[in-house]
């Protein structure tokens, strides 16, 4: 027996009772009320559709395959949804792995391909959330300050500190603490499952830029508003990002 037939595999299948939805141009592509979840070590979690729950008639294979050790070779499709055509929005798994054979039967779409995806009748953003990833936002009065170019740019006790599962401490500081006169907004906007659409500004001190280094939420989602309009600083991007006058962690 080839060695891939018998090699465990790094990714599991989660049940799901959510109703999912995906929508591209106008049209529901998928609405499933049995979706699983596709969980795989060192990569974000991943929703797949039975094919009676997907709209069969408007794909078909464009040709392209790419493998991933733990899911084993896919299958890309292109959708055609009314004048049109989205290459790759979706993918198969036409020879899953051992522990996977349930894939066969299963679709899952590109997350920038898809124009709005639900979660029972709440719009989604980015990729599929984790039910295991956490974010907790506290106040603290601890100082917070940062420093670039030789100037202290915010300067507070009244930030908010976010944990997040897996990541690093980000400390939001309230505007009337940052020397906003040094900041400019930019184009940049990125998307977090989590906290929602996020904006960005660049420091200028003199002839000194450190480029979108500052971000924040200015209308998150429901579960992250105690962020709302508040600055964080890439600590990689300033010249000190210091918590009671320590380097933060």
């Amino acid at each position: 027996m080839p060695e891939s037939a018998t090699k465990p595999t790094s990714a599991r299948l989660e049940p799901s009772e959510k109703r999912v939805r995906v929508i591209i141009n106008g049209k529901t592509i998928a609405d499933s009320l049995r979706p699983v979840l596709l969980f795989e070590s060192g990569a974000r979690p991943v929703w797949y559709f039975p094919r009676a729950d997907v709209r069969t008639d408007l794909i078909e294979k464009s040709g392209h395959e790419s493998a991933t050790p733990a899911r084993g070779p896919a299958t890309h499709w292109t959708l055609a949804a009314g004048n049109r055509h989205v290459e790759n929005a979706l993918w198969s798994h036409e020879r899953p792995p051992a522990g996977l054979e349930a894939l066969k039967d299963y679709f899952a779409f590109a997350p920038d391909k898809v124009d709005h995806w639900f979660e029972e009748d709440e719009e989604m953003f980015g990729h599929a959330r984790d039910p295991y990833h956490r974010i907790d936002v506290r106040p603290s009065t601890r100082r917070v300050r940062v420093r670039y170019a030789g100037e202290t740019i915010a300067d507070t006790t009244r930030a908010m500190f976010l944990f997040e599962t897996g990541l690093p401490t980000r400390y939001y500081i309230p505007p009337a603490d940052v020397r906003m006169d040094l900041l400019a907004p930019t184009q940049r906007r990125t998307t977090c499952p989590y906290k929602g659409h996020a904006s960005y500004w660049t420091i200028r001190v003199g002839d000194r830029v450190a480029d979108n280094a500052v971000w924040g939420y200015l209308d998150p989602l429901d579960e992250c508003l105690r962020i709302k309009g508040m600055l964080c600083f890439y600590p990689e991007k300033v010249e000190a990002l210091e918590v009671e006058g320590g380097p933060a962690a």
